[in-house]
């Protein structure tokens, strides 16, 4: 991790203009979403209330721990990553109360090892974008479709890996559901996670990656992207599902409640997500 400090840091005095330099910044604040537990694996009933939770959520559980450590002085700290590393990591037990998943099969396998208090609640229904720099000439595709189609062979497609991130498992099937999987599939570059997918396209890795619709609206990457939503219907539903951990304390529960209730709701709305019925 030093490593990439030190890397990212020499970036930053290279980038030239202070636009430049505003890239690398954010850049270097999105790799810190896949940093795993070893800063915050503390007792889970020390300190602030511990929380797993897949990285397209950043931005939306950044407002609303806000607004709910102002209205009941309790702070939530997060660790962000991959679903899949997330609930492998609950498994070999990074302390934690609540897992709030990407999907709903990380869920099901934590319930089925005997770690979970239930089968959890369903929360907000996600949805996939495809990005790339307003400045690259791909930006002027009328379509993902036709974005997909023009990436020179030479190219790169950032995802986040399918086997790790559902929203990377939802990119491959928009590429099958297309029909350019056989051609691109060779110039993907994988990141552990949603957020390490978005980095790729900030830093000019890959003119196009597939991130979280939710990621594009932050204010942190406003203006930085052409975004192209891509129709729900090109890939399976992107149901998101959390669940309290067995022994979660009332504090826990607590904020799972509050994550349901409707100024949470109306945060995951702002953000970009859907709601379940």
């Amino acid at each position: 991790m030093q490593k990439m400090h030190d890397f990212m840091r020499s970036l930053f005095w290279r980038a030239g203009t202070p636009a430049r330099r505003r890239v690398v910044l954010l850049a270097w604040g999105l790799v810190w979403m896949g940093v795993g537990p070893t800063a915050q694996a503390q007792t889970a009933t020390a300190g602030p209330l511990k929380v797993a939770a897949a990285a397209n959520l950043k931005f939306v559980l950044a407002d609303i721990e806000t607004q709910y450590r102002q209205q009941t002085g309790q702070s939530v700290q997060f660790n962000f990553g991959a679903s899949v590393q997330l609930a492998r990591q609950i498994q070999q037990g990074l302390p934690v109360q609540l897992f709030i998943s990407a999907d709903e099969e990380q869920v099901a396998w934590l319930q089925q090892n005997g770690l979970t208090q239930d089968s959890g609640q369903r929360y907000a229904i996600g949805r996939l974008a495809l990005i790339g720099l307003q400045a690259h000439p791909l930006a002027k595709s009328a379509s993902p479709e036709a974005a997909l189609r023009a990436l020179a062979p030479a190219d790169k497609l950032a995802l986040a890996n399918p086997q790790l991130a559902p929203y990377g498992l939802a990119a491959q099937q928009v590429l099958h559901k297309t029909g350019v999987w056989p051609r691109l599939q060779k110039q993907l570059v994988l990141g552990e996670n949603i957020g390490q997918a978005t980095q790729y396209v900030l830093t000019g890795a890959a003119p196009l990656g597939f991130t979280a619709y939710a990621l594009t609206l932050a204010p942190e990457t406003a203006g930085q992207f052409k975004v192209w939503p891509v129709p729900p219907d090109w890939h399976a539903p992107l149901n998101q599902r959390m669940v309290l951990l067995k022994g979660a304390s009332p504090q826990a529960q607590a904020f799972r409640d509050y994550l349901l209730g409707p100024q949470a709701k109306a945060l995951f709305v702002k953000h970009g997500y859907a709601l379940p019925q």
